[in-house]
C-alpha cells in the first residue's frame, strides 16, 4: 500500500504531505525505503560469500 492517496484522520490532509505528527508517523511506517534495499541485499550476499570462503579456507588448512 502506498500513502500517496491516504487521507489522515487527524488533520484531513494527504498523508504524503506530512502536516501533523500522525501523518509523519504513518508516512515513516509505510515508506518502502526502510526495508531491504537492493544495496543492503547485495552487501549481505557479499558478506555471506566472504564468510563461506573464509570457512572453506580454514577447513582445508
Amino acid at each position: 500500500m502506498t500513502y500517496d492517496r491516504l487521507v489522515c484522520a487527524n488533520c484531513a490532509a494527504p498523508v504524503a504531505e506530512g502536516r501533523c505528527r500522525v501523518c509523519r508517523a504513518n508516512r515513516e511506517r509505510l515508506d518502502p525505503s526502510t526495508g531491504l534495499t537492493p544495496a543492503k541485499l547485495l552487501t549481505l550476499i557479499v558478506a555471506l560469500v566472504v564468510a563461506v570462503a573464509l570457512l572453506a579456507a580454514l577447513q582445508t588448512t
